[in-house]
């Protein structure tokens, strides 16, 4: 009895859906493309947060709460990006410690 191998190509579905969940020819993002994609977000929260900073400091915001909250957005995702790349780099070393 022969035994097939099993097959690793993505599954489709082929049902239509009304809520538009069968979207078809969708390009994949790469590991690197994510990446690159997170830390120009990071520093976009990172400038919005300085402009905002400027603009209160020139007396043209009335509402403090926007600064903080765009303060708060940047310090966070600051703080997402650097441990990210803490685990990398933990990871990356303790690949190099393995033995061949």
């Amino acid at each position: 009895m022969e035994i097939a191998p099993l097959e690793m190509t993505p599954v489709h579905m082929s049902a239509h859906s009304h809520l538009g969940e069968n979207k078809v020819d969708e390009p994949v993002k790469s590991f690197g493309q994510y990446l690159v994609d997170a830390l120009k977000k990071t520093n976009e929260l990172e400038l919005e947060s300085e402009r905002l900073n400027a603009a209160l400091a020139a007396g043209r915001i009335e509402d403090i709460s926007q600064v903080v909250v765009a303060s708060q957005k940047a310090e966070i995702a600051l703080q997402l990006t650097l441990q990210l790349r803490n685990r990398a780099t933990q990871a990356y070393q303790e690949i190099m410690r393995m033995q061949v």
